[in-house]
């Protein structure tokens, strides 16, 4: 059973649902209009003349979208496309940006031309049907909305309309949605960028007049980039200024162009798929895109994320209201040198030290001795497990812990009797040789046989050994992704990525109570897509814990705390080579979903004794730190803070962390500004009670530890009235607490 929380996980500025207006849906066949409205912001679309849905609005509430004009292009000439934004663009007309509708009728007729066919609204989802002017070709272009958040949902539903005597339409681009942002004196991008070891690097950066391409090639998500960005005038922070923000629920290959145009427009198309893909859409098919979401606020950047957030929870992740377990994950400890003897050894010392799950990692199976044989055999590796793995699953429980297990389904080694049995089932094309990545080819998900194959072992897993937690990792991308011979053969871009989906979607209903945490090499899986099924992102290999506090700022830009797991691992650490304290590297960790990766039968007693300690600290702040508002802080150029409220505002935890120190630098006063100013807060650890007025503007000093890697964790309680044990700091002399 889940933990209690000690408030209410609902954002204190939702929204009932019986308080929802009527019409926050609704469509006005007179003038042609469609109006969605969320609890804070307002979006409208206009039909045109030729029947296209052009964009209208998208920004606060308070206006009236009939009374706006007919956008006007201010270098109108015959050279100059139409003035209005499309929700979704073809390429017929006087359209000149990217088109994110591109299709190929059977004589040779490329592009769509629409004739408006009706709507239908049904409680808060609105759906426009097009249908081409002569081709068997429709669309229905969907928005849906929730009544506690500021997201609007689309995607677009592409039918083949017509008889066995059609031929297939080509696609060769099919975009979930355009979005548009009102003109700005300027605009700039944020945008995630990096690699393996180094992703969610946030950049904002002026958007140049241009088409600027954010993409993944690799049939996942990727390292690279995200399928997130936000745009606002240059200006915003973190707590104002107007942000319109977006993300793709896609866990494969994808593509978004921002298109800034020389007169003053700016939209951005994206979806499915990279360049050079088609598909053939034969005829009583539909093809059906992934999600992309948008909101605005007038909140900054932290008001975006902490609405994203907040919607995950409210209506993409399947469990929010569960507890992360603190984990322990054996591979930093062992690699692939792994025996039930040692295994023992490590899970007991992880529940000595506070662990609630413990996760055998790769090395368990087939001939995996090394990467370089034995994935797709799911069998326990007879001389490190001569009885299975439930006697090591068994003493796991006993110990108070759950058991997982990590996987990697997708893959295959050459030197595995998988492959040996079935080389067609693996991405190739005949005629070209196969890339190998870590060793590893891509089995084939989209093939029906190659997904049944994948779900009945993980089923049997599951089942037989008593597995709690599946680690579902993927450690190298597509290559040589084709069909030889297949009348569709780029479909498998799309199907492989569902495949997955469905696999995961199957397990948990199967097995009430499995989790799952998604993996790709560290962050390379990481979306809405799979975090409607599984628990936790694994965000990278790298768990330095200075390079983690620029990896977990980016991931925050969209994703809530509980799904980033955060491992704390041996010094120096095996990526950087860096020495750093064990508390630094617990207040680093300690900003997600906590985990232990270190070799614990290195630890002395008195780090295990420390780790115990912190880990029981942990859980006290989990609640606030898995289901609380989160405000991102700058107190300097060297330090960084986190904030976790309760959406009631009575408890609150924030984490300081100071990776450098320089001489006559002491760290800036800790601002804490989503605090009432008119309340007083104890400190729970010292029992020093602060006025809110001090906290929210001149700030509270900080103790740090003196040194590089210098942190704290500050937790803080509402109450009524100054009264009660310790003084009342009303100008903050004190430090924070010393945990």
């Amino acid at each position: 059973m889940p933990a209690a929380v000690p408030f209410a996980a609902v954002p204190s500025d939702a929204v009932p649902i019986d308080a929802v207006s009527f019409d926050a849906v609704s469509f006005d066949p007179e003038r042609g209009i469609a109006t969605l409205r969320m609890p804070h912001s307002l979006y409208a679309l206009r039909l045109d003349p030729d029947g296209s849905p052009r964009h209208l609005y998208w920004g606060p509430p308070g206006v009236d979208p009939a009374a706006l004009p007919h956008p006007r292009s201010p270098a109108a000439s015959s050279f100059e496309g139409e003035a209005a934004a499309d929700e979704l663009a073809p390429q017929t007309g006087a359209r000149y940006g990217p088109a994110g509708l591109q299709v190929r009728f059977g004589d040779g007729t490329s592009g769509a031309q629409w004739r408006f066919a009706g709507h239908r609204i049904e409680g808060l989802e609105l759906r426009l049907h097009l249908t081409d002017r002569h081709y068997p070709l429709a669309a229905e272009l969907c928005y849906r909305i929730h009544p506690d958040s500021e997201v609007i949902e689309r995607w677009t539903e592409l039918a083949h309309t017509g008889g066995p005597e059609d031929s297939p339409i080509t696609v060769t681009r099919l975009d979930s949605a355009a979005w548009t942002v009102p003109r700005l004196a300027d605009y700039r991008l944020s945008h995630l960028v990096g690699g393996w070891n180094s992703e969610f690097q946030l950049r904002r950066d002026r958007l140049p007049v241009a088409e600027t391409t954010l993409t993944s090639r690799r049939g996942l998500t990727s390292h690279h980039a995200q399928p997130w960005l936000a745009l606002d005038e240059g200006g915003a922070s973190e707590e104002q200024g107007e942000v319109w923000s977006t993300a793709l629920a896609w866990s494969g290959s994808w593509r978004i162009t921002v298109h800034r145009d020389p007169v003053g427009r700016t939209t951005w198309t994206g979806g499915f798929g990279h360049e050079g893909l088609g598909w053939s859409l034969r005829p009583g098919e539909t093809l059906r895109t992934p999600v992309f979401a948008g909101l605005y606020t007038r909140d900054g950047f932290g008001g975006a994320s902490r609405a994203w957030h907040a919607h995950l929870r409210a209506h993409v992740l399947p469990e929010p209201e569960r507890d992360r377990p603190v984990l322990y994950n054996s591979w930093e400890a062992t690699g692939f040198s792994v025996d039930l003897p040692g295994q023992l050894a490590l899970a007991r010392l992880a529940a000595r030290v506070g662990a609630e799950l413990f996760v055998l990692d790769d090395g368990w199976f087939g001939a995996r001795a090394d990467d370089r044989a034995g994935l797709g055999d799911w069998h326990p590796r007879p001389a490190a497990f001569p009885a299975g793995l439930r006697p090591l699953a068994d003493e796991v429980h006993a110990l108070g812990m759950e058991f997982g297990l990590w996987v990697e389904p997708e893959m295959v080694n050459r030197d595995s009797d998988l492959f040996r049995a079935h080389p067609d089932w693996v991405l190739h094309a005949p005629t070209r040789t196969a890339t190998e990545l870590r060793h590893q080819l891509v089995l084939d998900l989209a093939r029906p046989e190659v997904a049944h194959r994948v779900h009945a072992t993980l089923d049997r897993l599951v089942t037989e050994y008593a597995v709690d937690w599946l680690k579902w990792d993927d450690n190298r991308p597509f290559t040589e992704a084709g069909r030889a011979g297949h009348p569709d053969p780029d479909r498998l871009w799309i199907d492989h990525v569902r495949a997955v989906h469905t696999i995961m979607d199957r397990l948990r209903a199967d097995h009430p109570g499995l989790r799952i945490e998604a993996c790709a090499g560290g962050g390379g899986r990481a979306d809405l897509a799979v975090l409607a099924r599984t628990d936790q992102v694994w965000i990278s290999d790298n768990t330095d814990p200075v390079d983690r506090l620029a990896i977990q700022h980016g991931y925050s830009q969209l994703h809530p705390a509980q799904t980033m797991a955060a491992w704390v691992t041996d010094s120096p650490n095996g990526a950087t080579g860096r020495a750093t304290p064990l508390r630094f590297r617990f207040h680093s960790a300690m900003a997600g979903a906590l985990g232990l990766g270190g070799d614990l039968s290195r630890w002395t007693e008195a780090e295990l004794a420390e780790a115990a300690e912190l880990v029981a600290r942990y859980k006290e702040i989990r609640p606030l730190v898995q289901l609380g508002h989160q405000h991102r802080l700058t107190l300097d150029e060297a330090t960084t803070a986190v904030h976790y409220a309760a959406p009631d505002g009575t408890a609150h935890a924030v984490l300081v962390r100071r990776p450098t120190t320089r001489f006559g630098h002491p760290p800036a006063p800790l601002r804490l500004p989503a605090l009432d100013p008119t309340a007083h807060y104890r400190d729970l650890d010292t029992g020093e009670i602060h006025v809110g007025a001090l906290l929210t503007g001149p700030g509270l000093p900080l103790d740090l530890p003196p040194g590089d890697h210098a942190s704290r964790l500050l937790r803080l309680s509402r109450v009524d009235r100054p009264e009660g044990p310790g003084p009342v700091r009303a100008q903050g002399a004190g430090g924070a607490s010393q945990l």
